[in-house]
């Protein structure tokens, strides 16, 4: 879709919350949304068929205010072209920023990350949040046992032509073996769901904000660690494209460490490295489901949900590093390993 009628949804959206839609607009970059910005506020327009803005635009004013997140000036649309527009806050993408910073900045930023997770995981879970429509880890929080949805995918999964069953039934039965260690799954806690650096601002000196709260859920507070750490092992595939190729992981080595050392808690977590491991296969798997492999997986990306779902099985993926399992190691504050087995 080109700029000219993305621009045009932002600025009916301006005209409907009953702004001046004639300001100049900027475009900023999104991975997953339209993003537009004025001198005075952000616009949101999310073109998928889900309404994921709603869900935000009746979280945010429930937040404390060390998450930052910004005064909602207005929502609406309709089904496939929702919008939420919000007051800017000052600073830019943490992420855009990051390979400029210094390792003392580096640090600074996510001890205070650390800071706002700690606050955002005391808030319970509004009853009433609008139902999330596809969570990235393909655990219920309904059902009797979290992985009931998980198992029905695997079961799926195993039907696809170019994957290896027995690959798939090994996952299946180490879900099964493991899923007790994630219950009770249905903690009221607010978790914020797609934890990286492309959702947090910062000014130069302070994070601003954290923001993007569209797949926010109850949950176990430590299920912000399956985004989080893999945005850290392979960052160059959560930010926009323009910066992608100066976006480094070796950059981002320490960044666990750093968070484990400012929010111990959320590392703590008994059987935390099988936790982990369990929230990775349900988003892998989920991944998995929407995009089969139709070539066998050695000619797919290393990326490919398959290739990601055989490594963690085969202990060769980026927790097996966090764990201290892993020979090729390069880096990492020596402190204990946070994905270290409890």
């Amino acid at each position: 879709m080109s700029d000219s009628f993305a621009m045009a949804r932002a600025r009916r959206a301006l005209a409907e919350a009953g702004l001046d839609f004639q300001v100049p607009l900027q475009s900023a970059s999104s991975v997953t949304n339209e993003v537009w910005l004025t001198d005075d506020y952000a616009i949101r327009v999310n073109r998928r068929p889900n309404q994921r803005l709603r869900r935000e635009a009746f979280l945010g004013p429930l937040l404390p205010p060390e998450v930052g997140y910004p005064r909602i000036i207005g929502y609406g649309g309709a089904l496939g072209a929702d919008w939420l527009i919000a007051e800017r806050v000052p600073g830019g993408v943490l992420s855009r920023a990051w390979p400029a910073m210094s390792p003392i900045e580096r640090r600074s930023a996510v001890r205070q990350i650390a800071n706002i997770l700690r606050h955002l995981h005391k808030v319970p879970c509004p009853a009433d949040l609008p139902e999330i429509d596809a969570a990235p880890q393909l655990l219920g929080e309904h059902e009797f046992n979290a992985v009931v949805p998980l198992v029905a995918a695997l079961d799926e999964v195993a039907t696809f032509a170019q994957v290896d069953k027995k690959l798939i039934a090994e996952a299946h039965d180490l879900v099964l073996d493991t899923s007790s260690v994630i219950e009770p799954f249905d903690r009221r806690t607010l978790v914020h769901g797609d934890l990286h650096f492309e959702n947090v601002l910062w000014d130069g000196h302070v994070v601003t904000a954290l923001l993007d709260f569209e797949w926010a859920r109850a949950a176990p507070a430590d299920l912000d660690l399956d985004v989080f750490l893999r945005f850290c092992a392979f960052p160059y595939l959560h930010v926009a494209e323009d910066y992608e190729k100066a976006t480094l992981a070796e950059d981002y080595v320490d960044v666990p460490y750093w968070l484990a050392e400012g929010y111990p808690e959320l590392f703590s977590f008994p059987n935390q490295f099988d936790r982990v491991r369990l929230y990775c296969i349900a988003y892998d798997v989920r991944e998995l489901l929407l995009y089969p492999p139709h070539r066998p997986p050695r000619e797919l990306s290393a990326h490919h949900p398959y290739n990601r779902l055989e490594r963690t099985l085969r202990g060769h993926s980026h927790l097996n590093r966090l764990a201290g399992e892993s020979t090729d190691w390069t880096g990492g504050t020596p402190i204990t390993p946070p994905m270290a087995h409890r």
